[in-house]
């Protein structure tokens, strides 16, 4: 059980790493923009290979479009609420970033972090082990989110030890809710569990779309697709392999 909450907290806490680099390290928007294209690429793979593929499998193709399209209608709606508080910009690296409020990033953080944590200890009871490519695509994707948002966070005004707190928080919630996936679908139908793995992938796949894509385009240009398409190949090789 406890297992699950360490593998949700270590997906987590690529928002904390994100924002020590924020505030530490000179890294190019070029670069957080290459980071940003592997993670849609290793994102849509693990929504692809491990969540829809899965789920199709062992519930069936109805129980998972339903799923599917619930996840991505929730998202949209939550995203829509979000950004019309100035949340848009959230896995943004420069000054767009900056604009926004520091706790409507910290909000949007949450919104993104809770059903991919749910999955992470979801993927635990059938398998009794992770699935390392949804930890690796979640933590992959986390990182320049942690970035971008600390950059606004202080341009709000906010301290370190304040952004440092509230990325401490997002880590614990991200093992309780990996956590609560676990224990509360455990014994779990089938078809429930493909209703739940797909509402995930739903909401994935409309979050890679609006706002990571948008965001590693801006930064890398042309080169994006290119990348994009390598993170989807290791995930392959990661679904593959493990």
């Amino acid at each position: 059980m406890w297992i699950a909450a360490i593998w949700g907290g270590v997906s987590g806490s690529a928002v904390l790493l994100g924002a020590l680099a924020a505030m530490f390290l000179p890294i190019s928007k070029k670069m957080i923009g290459y980071i940003m294209a592997f993670g849609t690429g290793v994102l849509i793979g693990a929504a692809a290979y491990e969540l829809l593929g899965e789920s199709v499998h062992n519930g069936g193709l109805f129980p998972t479009s339903i799923g599917f399209v619930a996840g991505a209608i929730t998202f949209t709606l939550f995203d829509i609420m979000i950004s019309n508080k100035g949340a848009q910009n959230r896995k943004r690296s420069g000054h767009k970033a900056a604009t926004t409020g520091g706790m409507v990033l910290f909000i949007g953080t949450i919104m993104d972090a809770i059903p991919e944590s749910i999955m992470i200890g979801a993927s635990l009871i059938e398998e009794q082990s992770v699935s390392f490519l949804l930890v690796a695509a979640i933590f992959i994707s986390n990182f320049p989110e942690g970035l971008s948002s600390s950059s606004g966070m202080e341009k709000s005004g906010y301290s370190k030890k304040k952004i440092i707190l509230l990325w401490i928080l997002v880590f614990v919630i991200s093992s309780l809710a990996s956590l609560i996936g676990f224990v509360f679908l455990d014994g779990a139908s089938k078809e429930v569990m493909s209703v739940i793995a797909g509402f995930a992938g739903g909401a994935i796949i409309a979050m890679v779309a609006s706002t990571m894509m948008p965001e590693a385009y801006e930064d890398s240009g042309p080169m994006t697709g290119f990348i994009a398409a390598l993170g989807l190949l290791v995930s392959l090789m990661l679904d593959n392999f493990s």
